[in-house]
């Protein structure tokens, strides 16, 4: 395994025993028109090599082409194990940007449109498919459809906020053998005032009268558990109680988890699959302007991260560079974090779960805009394609992802809209409703933020926020002094938004301040404000911004601007390839001058 890229399980929170990584070297060819189809690519072979899962614009691939492409192909053939014959055989993608279709043995197996998520391809049985597997995949994003796509370039070149772009693959590939009527993926709640989680357990190809266990365990051995047979609901709901002498709370800094192994029986008490999974006991909960976790008011230090690496760009070179990133950020004072306009890998989740790292949960979806603010839609193929469709569905699957995941402590779907309310009838209106809607009713227990800064469309919204790169204090300091009389700093002077109603507030983009002196005088670069002049300015203008928002006893947190530079955004605390640039016990002393938890 040690040669395989990325050889970590790919989905932690729900692991079967045996399975395949099929990252590595495969057949690879650029479709530059979106032709390869006619041309016969589907069956014959590649013209060159990329190492998967990293997209073909990065340096790990191995091509590092970085112009725009239309469709790229993929071929690989995999040997089936001997011991998965009297099973199915499941053929999963993490994420493929943007749409894919997905051929093995010459036969459509599957397809799926939206670059973050994963999907599953199921093969059938294993002694049906043959001894090998020949996996086919094209993925086409085409450059002239509106559909979300976080920071990636619409024009060549790098430019402002916008980075390289991520075409096909970029996260791990894999199989697993799996019985036809099986467990999916569960939907675990943690009810702190009952002291239980609360499992729901729905089956693939489901049967009645099978029975579904699950147990609790901490390392002390097991706790508790819980049956339930199948036949009378589409998912069987079982609690699973947790004594207070055995009760561990999960809060920031402190990962506590409870791990659940979940087990199917058919009729006859024969174990037909098995399936581990993890949960952490906390809470989440408003009151009035403050945010509870486990009941106590947290100062949210969130410090923003778009999850971009060098060589890699979306894509992690390892599962430690994944954990490096957290634990910078915590040495530096931060408990949390936006994962800024991409949807993060599971591992990444997995890391914050274990050291208690607060994460907010986004979409990457500032692509799908035109330059007006307004929901366009896109002619294909004599169809019209409507983003903001493509991104409630795409939206869907992240919450199924991602709901178990007890370090994610909000949700919002949307980023930086814009667009004058008195534009009646918009589409954006619609989908920022929509995707609040959906949020909501997918997800009671967590605050839903309607959009990141910018159009506020939402009346009934969880939380208000404003972005304010002001880099003067004294200013910033005016600026959200009327939070205290509840008339906070709005983005667009209202003009753009619903009036606030007394919401949770915070400032979830601040701060970016240019600082890389070691940047050559010709490689451009930016930040926001005037450079400081040198390492002391830039801490007193740190200490100052920060503390204007700490002092602010109806502020519930901020998000500073940004983990790393990300190509030519220099305003990182670390640069792009993670070395320090500061002072790390200075930063962190900064922030938690004040207690990190404490009653309001």
């Amino acid at each position: 395994m040690a040669s395989i890229p990325r050889p970590e399980y790919p989905r932690p929170q729900f692991v079967r025993k045996d399975w395949l990584n099929l990252n590595g070297e495969w057949q690879f060819e650029i479709d530059t028109g979106d032709s390869g189809l006619a041309r016969g690519l589907r069956e014959r072979e590649l013209n060159s090599r990329i190492k998967v899962p990293f997209c073909p614009e990065s340096k790990l691939s191995g091509v590092e082409y970085l112009d725009f492409m239309e469709a790229v192909w993929y071929r690989r053939e995999v040997k089936i194990p001997e011991d998965w014959q009297d099973r199915h055989v499941l053929l999963h993608f993490q994420a493929v940007d943007y749409e894919a279709t997905v051929w093995v043995n010459g036969r459509e197996v599957g397809r799926h449109r939206g670059g973050y998520t994963p999907f599953t391809c199921d093969l059938g049985l294993a002694s049906e498919l043959g001894d090998t597997a020949v996996i086919v995949v094209r993925a086409r994003d085409p450059r002239d459809w509106h559909k979300p796509g976080g920071k990636q370039s619409v024009i060549y070149q790098n430019a402002g906020c916008h980075y390289p772009r991520t075409t096909g693959i970029w996260q791990t590939v894999w199989m697993e053998p799996a019985p036809p009527t099986r467990l999916q993926r569960p939907r675990i709640t943690p009810c702190l005032e009952s002291r239980l989680f609360r499992l729901e357990q729905a089956l693939a190809n489901p049967r009645a009268g099978w029975t579904i266990t699950a147990v609790l365990n901490d390392a002390q051995g097991e706790i508790s558990r819980a049956t339930a047979v199948t036949g009378t609901d589409f998912a069987a709901v079982l609690q699973l109680p947790v004594p207070e002498n055995r009760l561990r709370l999960w809060q920031p800094g402190d990962g506590q988890l409870y791990d659940i192994d979940i087990i199917l029986t058919d009729p006859s008490g024969a174990v037909v699959d098995r399936a581990g999974s993890y949960a952490g006991m906390r809470s989440v909960a408003i009151d009035g302007y403050k945010i509870l976790i486990n009941g106590v008011s947290v100062f949210q230090r969130l410090v923003l991260d778009q999850g971009y690496y060098p060589d890699g760009l979306l894509t992690a070179p390892s599962d430690e560079s994944l954990m490096r990133d957290i634990s910078k950020a915590m040495q530096a004072g931060f408990n949390g974090a936006r994962l800024h306009q991409k949807v993060f890998e599971e591992r990444f989740l997995y890391h914050a779960d274990i050291l208690g790292y607060l994460v907010w949960g986004e979409y990457g979806d500032w692509g799908f805009r035109d330059r007006s603010g307004r929901v366009p839609t896109t002619v294909v193929d004599g169809y019209r394609h409507q983003p903001g469709a493509a991104l409630l569905a795409q939206w869907m699957e992240v919450l199924g992802r991602d709901y178990s995941h007890p370090s994610i402590i909000g949700w919002c779907p949307l980023n930086e809209t814009s667009q004058p309310i008195e534009d009646y009838m918009t589409a954006l209106d619609d989908v920022t409703r929509g995707l609040f809607l959906a949020t909501k009713n997918a997800d009671t227990t967590r605050p839903v933020l309607d959009t990141s800064g910018y159009s506020h469309r939402v009346a009934e919204a969880d939380v208000y926020d404003s972005h304010d790169y002001t880099q003067d204090p004294a200013k910033f300091t005016i600026q959200h002094a009327g939070l205290a009389n509840d008339n906070p700093f709005v983005n667009g002077e209202g003009k753009i938004s619903l009036p606030y109603r007394g919401q949770p507030y915070f400032v979830s983009e601040f701060g970016g301040t240019w600082w890389n002196p070691k940047t050559a005088a010709d490689e451009p670069s930016w930040g926001y404000g005037e450079r400081p002049k040198n390492l002391d300015e830039f801490y007193a203008r740190f200490q100052g911004l920060c503390d204007v928002l700490l002092d602010n006893p109806k502020m519930f947190g901020y998000c500073y601007t940004q983990l790393t530079d990300v190509f030519q955004e220099q305003n990182g605390i670390l640069t792009f390839d993670r070395r320090t640039k500061f002072n790390m016990a200075k930063l962190h002393a900064i922030q938690t001058r004040k207690a990190a938890i404490e009653t309001m």
